[in-house]
């Protein structure tokens, strides 16, 4: 029989990167790996509040270690995903200060990668994202496989390059099925969405889209589901008119607004 500390993790590892995102309320952690799974879970969710809560247990401990490299990125992660990429390069600095295996390293270099593209820093980014390939290896989880497409098919939209940014996207996707995350894989059909436009490719662009919209809903996946209502609101939904597009994104950003989040022009 399972003792409760390994299904409290097990719950939170399928909330945080599992099939169940959506899982609500989260169930209490007690160490710093569950804490830092229940942070990741929470955030995906769009309770900012209560994951920084976690992170900031992580952090306040001093226990050095992975857990506190990886409360450093995630933190950083949060930062990005409200805008703040010049905030969220010091946490990703000292996350790969603390960074004591390949898993650690590899999330801070990514997140550094992320902060350097935020702030129009290309050849940085792809200094750091080369680095962070360099350094993932069969140790580290294959959600970092992940992220290095995420960031990569990022770079090349920014380059205006849409066809490797597609290339890169797919293969997220694709890896994100094989993970069974359904976080990443909605967060990978935002990114190939948007190369698709960067491509020129709209109707494409507009049915990756529509259809992770709806998986945004059933998932529970609020910041997803804002950052897909403003794609939507700028090249329309096949399934949704503007006005509704328009409200989903504004629910969405108040959630996110109620539930912790703090927006950051950068």
């Amino acid at each position: 029989m399972a003792s409760p500390k390994s299904t409290v993790t097990a719950l939170l590892a399928d909330a945080a990167f599992g099939a169940h995102p959506q899982l609500w309320p989260l169930p209490t952690a007690t160490t710093p790996d569950e804490r830092w799974l229940r942070a990741v879970a929470a955030g995906g969710q769009g309770h900012y509040g209560s994951a920084l809560h976690e992170l900031g247990q992580i952090i306040r401990s001093g226990q050095r270690g992975k857990t506190l490299s990886l409360a450093h990125s995630t933190r950083a992660s949060f930062l990005r995903q409200l805008g703040g990429h010049d905030s969220a390069r010091g946490w990703d600095g000292r996350a790969w200060v603390l960074a004591d295996d390949s898993e650690a390293g590899v999330d801070a270099l990514v997140g550094l990668a992320a902060d350097a593209l935020g702030v129009g820093r290309l050849a940085a980014s792809a200094s750091l994202l080369q680095r962070a390939g360099e350094l993932l290896d069969s140790a580290a989880p294959p959600r970092l496989e992940v992220r290095l497409g995420w960031v990569a098919a990022e770079l090349a939209m920014a380059g205006g390059d849409g066809a490797a940014a597609i290339a890169h996207a797919e293969a997220a996707v694709e890896r994100a099925d094989a993970l069974g995350s359904a976080r990443h894989t909605v967060k990978s059909q935002v990114v190939l969405s948007a190369a698709l436009c960067c491509a020129g490719r709209l109707d494409a662009a507009r049915e990756v889209a529509d259809a992770a919209f709806a998986e945004t809903a059933r998932f529970g996946l609020i910041p997803l589901r804002w950052a897909l209502g403003c794609l939507l609101a700028d090249i329309g939904s096949t399934t949704h008119s503007a006005p509704q597009v328009t409200a989903i994104r504004d629910d969405a950003a108040d959630t996110v607004r109620r539930g912790g989040g703090v927006w950051s022009r950068r």
